[in-house]
């Protein structure tokens, strides 16, 4: 149980425009709580293939038009950058994905990183997919940016990040964000408030129930 209520399990597509918006916010949230963030890098296009998903080029066009919409709307009420129209649109992620998991694996902070690789093409028009722009990310988070290139490649992170879409489809997450504590699932960056509610309701009752 206590894996469950020191951890949130962060399933995420680093192309996730509404990740990228709740980035910032979710990591002061987990930080209040004192709470461990596992990042869960996806391969989005192979987890909507599994749960009925529809990939935006292949949105109708009302549903697109409502989604410019909403990130504008969500732009002015929090104040963040977001470029409608990144340059780097669609972008190819899982070179930057395996990098995360590579450093996860080796233990090392990946927060930063992650928000960082979102906000190069959301507001600052980089190619996350260019080895060299990746490089200059993770260095710019204090992280050796050429050894997580090299370990990207491994084995073993090409296996989970593969592993993370049956993960993913597994725990019921269909979309990006999605978050998960104690067993509770929460999609989308406007739902941090109610993933807030609940872990304070977690800490209460384990306060209620005192030590065993």
């Amino acid at each position: 149980m206590e894996q469950q209520t020191s951890t949130i399990d962060y399933y995420v597509w680093l192309m996730s425009d509404w990740a990228y918006l709740g980035g910032v916010r979710f990591v002061q949230l987990a930080a209040r709580h004192g709470l461990k963030i596992n990042h869960i890098p996806m391969r989005m296009q192979d987890v909507y293939a599994g749960s009925g998903g529809i990939l935006l080029a292949n949105r109708s066009w009302q549903r697109q038009a409502y989604r410019i919409t909403e990130l504008k709307r969500w732009r002015a009420r929090l104040g963040i950058p977001v470029n409608i129209e990144p340059k780097f649109f669609p972008a190819d992620v899982d070179l930057a994905s395996c990098a995360v998991i590579a450093a996860q694996q080796r233990r090392l902070p990946v927060a930063d990183f992650v928000n960082a690789l979102m906000r190069a093409i959301w507001a600052e028009d980089r190619n996350v997919a260019d080895p060299g722009v990746l490089m200059a990310i993770a260095e710019g988070c204090g992280l050796d940016g050429r050894a997580l290139l090299d370990a990207a490649d491994a084995t073993a992170v090409r296996a989970e990040y593969r592993g993370n879409t049956e993960r993913a489809l597994t725990a019921g997450v269909f979309g990006s964000p999605f978050y998960v504590f104690s067993g509770e699932l929460f999609w989308g960056q406007d739902r941090l408030d109610m993933l807030e509610d609940a872990i304070v309701r977690c800490k209460a009752t384990d306060v209620g129930r005192g030590p065993e």
